[in-house]
């Protein structure tokens, strides 16, 4: 699992168990290298003295994110710990606290007073980033896997998406006060993003290959777009389901990137303050695999990719169109730090989706049951005519012959 994320002047990206954050101002300021395989085993706030801390994780990153000012960076890990770090004047590891389940994604809230951890067993907990050593409070829970969780820009909902189809709308200080329900979609909901410059508007994507745009405080949908559709070279409709692994905008432009699963495909799109829609403007073709996207503050579109001699791009928003810029003095000092310290943990990472596993699953078993029911007639009649005579027998099959030519 690889993972990117920007914001300010940090660039910040973890492959497997390791996270490297880079400054893309002054060239004498050294990368931050974090190793989550040497972080101590039993972190202090985890259980009583007496009882024994059993290791089963791998130490991989599992998510990450900033900040909204870019002061702070958090991340949670296969061995349920939660790691905070301040970025400013340079990184420092703040707490290592652990979560209850392993999570499947976070989030820091705008007033940087918490961070709301979203698991896979269908709860939300919340930490404090006051009190840095105080466990995890339990602030609402789903009855399937939880998938995202994003609060709104002022702090008053949070959101969370589930793999039973379902996006839920609570106050962030009562969670136990569901405001609304987006329901609509007819697979999992991977990702959900609250656009920032577009009012009480939520981005989701989905299983089912559709994004879909939701006034959330009302749970009513204003517009679905299907992402099959048309391929990027022959406008040709796509058969294979495409599910959603990142969904990212910026407030210059009002641009919003989609990553697909497994597909190397990044959907532009631009959403229209007007008409409060999504407008499809480009579709990037890439030659990898993406495993995550990032924008910068200079609208620069950074793709992390599954490439040992490119592992990193850059596309910027060129006389009306994205395309790849290769002469970026930011660019080639990441790169180079990248391919030094990144490249050899490559071969650890999986090239499976994670979203395959949660798909439904349908059974066909009609065909069974035919053949079943005729194997049971065969056998039924096997047995009555070992208890007749040879005449009765005989009598039988001319019967069954004669039906047959029927």
């Amino acid at each position: 699992m690889a993972m990117l994320a920007v914001c300010g002047d940090e660039v910040a990206v973890s492959v497997g168990c390791m996270l490297i954050a880079v400054s893309l101002q002054g060239s004498n300021r050294r990368p931050f290298l974090y190793d989550c395989s040497t972080v101590e085993r039993k972190p202090l706030d985890y259980k009583r003295e007496d009882e024994v801390y059993e290791v089963q994780g791998s130490d991989r990153i599992l998510s990450a994110a900033f900040s909204a000012s870019g002061n702070y960076f958090a991340l949670t890990d296969d061995n349920k710990r939660l790691i905070l770090f301040c970025t400013k004047p340079s990184w420092k590891c703040l707490s290592i606290r652990t979560v209850v389940r392993r999570c499947s994604s976070l989030t820091i809230t705008h007033s940087e007073d918490r961070i709301l951890v979203a698991d896979k067993s269908g709860d939300v907990y919340s930490f404090s980033m006051v009190e840095l050593h105080k466990k995890g409070e339990l602030e609402l829970g789903h009855l399937s896997m939880l998938l995202d969780v994003a609060v709104s820009p002022d702090d008053k909902y949070i959101i969370t998406s589930d793999r039973d189809e379902k996006i839920r709308v609570s106050l962030l200080r009562a969670p136990y006060n569901i405001i609304s329900f987006c329901l609509g979609h007819r697979e999992f909901v991977s990702r959900i993003l609250v656009l920032p410059t577009a009012g009480n508007v939520l981005l989701s994507s989905s299983g089912d290959s559709t994004l879909r745009l939701w006034k959330y405080e009302e749970g009513r949908e204003m517009q679905c777009y299907d992402l099959t559709s048309c391929s990027p070279s022959t406008g040709e409709s796509l058969e294979k389901k495409i599910a959603v692994s990142r969904i990212i905008s910026c407030c210059p432009g009002n641009f919003v990137a989609v990553l697909c699963d497994s597909i190397p495909i990044v959907y532009m799109f631009r959403f229209d303050v007007v008409s409060e829609q999504l407008i499809h403007i480009q579709t990037i073709s890439l030659e990898h695999r993406g495993w995550d996207i990032a924008f910068d503050t200079s609208l620069g579109l950074w793709v992390l990719q599954e490439d040992k001699d490119k592992i990193i791009i850059l596309y910027r928003f060129v006389e009306g169109h994205w395309q790849s810029i290769c002469e970026d003095e930011g660019l080639k000092k990441i790169s180079t730090i990248f391919q030094e310290h990144l490249t050899p943990l490559q071969e650890h990472l999986s090239g499976e989706s994670f979203y395959n596993d949660l798909y439904k699953s349908t059974y066909d078993n009609m065909a069974t049951y035919l053949s079943k029911k005729k194997e049971r007639q065969e056998q039924l009649k096997q047995r009555k005519r070992k208890h007749l005579g040879v005449d009765e027998q005989s009598k039988i099959l001319r019967t069954e012959r004669s039906s047959s030519c029927l």
